[in-house]
């Protein structure tokens, strides 16, 4: 009975965010620290963007260049978040179905979806592992009842 099992019921809330002005050294040092892979952005509490550790890769510095380690780093450490997130969302509402939400990030090929309200203040995050989680608990779940 999945329709009935709703995103706010599995979503991670509070969130881990960070504001455009976060430079991208410090958004990656954030995702290792809580071994997360994207960073929702906000702006007064309103979503702006999201950013993923495979953007904060591409942002990297090359290997190839002839920089010194401390001209690379200090490069790294002026580029922010807002040069490199994605703006063009996809989220989803409380309320809505897990299946919804399933939906939208298989036809949009994407692993995870903020959770907002109606004005897009960001309320959670729904991940892959989230719903992982659920088919895994309630396939326990049917077994213990079974």
């Amino acid at each position: 009975m999945l329709e009935n099992v709703l995103v706010r019921d599995w979503m991670t809330a509070p969130v881990i965010t960070v504001t455009p002005t976060t430079s991208i050294s410090s958004a990656h040092q954030i995702m290792k620290e809580n071994g997360i892979r994207r960073l929702p952005v906000v702006e007064n509490d309103h979503l702006i963007g999201i950013v993923t550790i495979g953007d904060v890769r591409e942002a990297s510095p090359s290997d190839a260049t002839t920089l010194s380690i401390w001209e690379l780093n200090y490069l790294w450490a002026q580029l922010t978040v807002e040069r490199v997130m994605t703006r063009k969302l996809y989220t989803i509402r409380a309320d809505q179905s897990i299946l919804d939400a399933a939906q939208i990030m298989l036809e949009h090929k994407v692993s995870g979806l903020p959770v907002v309200d109606d004005q897009g203040k960001l309320l959670g995050i729904l991940t892959e592992s989230d719903i992982f989680r659920l088919l895994v608990k309630s396939r326990s779940a049917e077994q213990s009842a079974g």
